[in-house]
């Protein structure tokens, strides 16, 4: 049972990034279902228009690319003008790529580190200023990842553990600002990125199955938005989806110690090369509906 009053929002506003699908959309409906307004900010602008429209009244939006400061700078001045506060700023925008770093093309990697840790970090300059001014609070969306690696997904992690590195080190920067900073780790979410890495990947999809809970396992996107919802509404410093994600927090030391090594070294002896065989045959390093927008000179 939610732990969120039925208008636990009213009168505020939350800024996502992210927000035309997956885990932002989710959190929108929610934020809007529980008296709140939204400015949903991404970059497909028919899905985001789409989203608006059933949110009515309570939502705008903002076609803006994380990897453009001009864009991203523009969108948040625009949405707290429009709605004239932000109290809450859900910086969730993130994409993957297929391939280790042997194989993986300079541009795919690059974009993957420039959405997922640039992108947190233009959102957050940008947004701090609204956020001051409403004592608000501003959630970076990581991963298990962060703290929970598998080869073939390098840009990946390193672009989640580099920005909860972000977000502990901006927590402590704004805080004489009356700004909170939080961090939220799901684990795998019933989202396109997860859907469509397993149907484009089987070795990905076996992999997942013999790694140990809660890294086996997926979440719904709407158990996740819930409690992202709670983290919102109490300021949690983290945020855990499903929370024994805590678990690979705590046990890091021991999973990426020598002790683990020679069960990974076992695992990955034939998965990487079948990885490989697979991101070659399928001719791409992205997920087939990540959004084509070139960086802008």
């Amino acid at each position: 049972m939610s732990s969120l009053k039925p208008q636990q929002f009213r009168g505020q506003v939350a800024l996502i990034t992210g927000a035309a699908r997956g885990i932002g959309a989710s959190v929108a409906r929610a934020y809007v279902a529980h008296g709140g307004r939204v400015a949903l900010v991404g970059l497909e602008p028919d899905l985001l228009a789409q989203l608006a429209d059933e949110l009515g009244e309570s939502a705008a939006w903002w076609q803006a690319d994380v990897r453009s400061s001009d864009e991203v700078q523009s969108a948040v001045n625009a949405a707290a003008a429009h709605f004239g506060r932000l109290d809450h700023v859900l910086a969730n925008a993130g994409i993957a790529s297929y391939g280790t770093v042997r194989q993986i093309e300079d541009e795919a990697f690059e974009r993957v580190i420039d959405v997922n840790l640039n992108g947190v970090f233009r959102t957050a300059k940008y947004a701090i200023p609204h956020l001051q001014a409403s004592k608000g609070y501003l959630l970076v969306v990581s991963s298990l990842a962060a703290f929970s690696n598998i080869a073939g997904l390098s840009s990946y992690s390193a672009s989640k553990a580099g920005n909860e590195a972000l977000a502990l080190a901006l927590r402590q920067e704004v805080a004489h600002l009356g700004v909170k900073v939080g961090i939220c780790h799901p684990s795998w979410i019933d989202t396109d990125i997860v859907r469509n890495a397993e149907a484009d990947l089987p070795t990905f999809k076996a992999i997942r199955r013999r790694l140990p809970y809660p890294a086996n396992t997926t979440t719904d996107v709407e158990t996740c938005a819930e409690r992202i919802l709670v983290g919102l509404a109490k300021r949690k410093t983290r945020v855990y989806v499903p929370r024994a994600v805590l678990l690979a927090n705590w046990s890091k030391a021991f999973v990426n110690s020598p002790a683990t090594w020679p069960y990974v070294r076992l695992l990955t002896r034939k998965t990487v090369p079948a990885l490989e065989r697979e991101v070659t045959a399928l001719g791409r390093f992205h997920h087939a509906h990540t959004p084509v927008t070139q960086k802008k000179p």
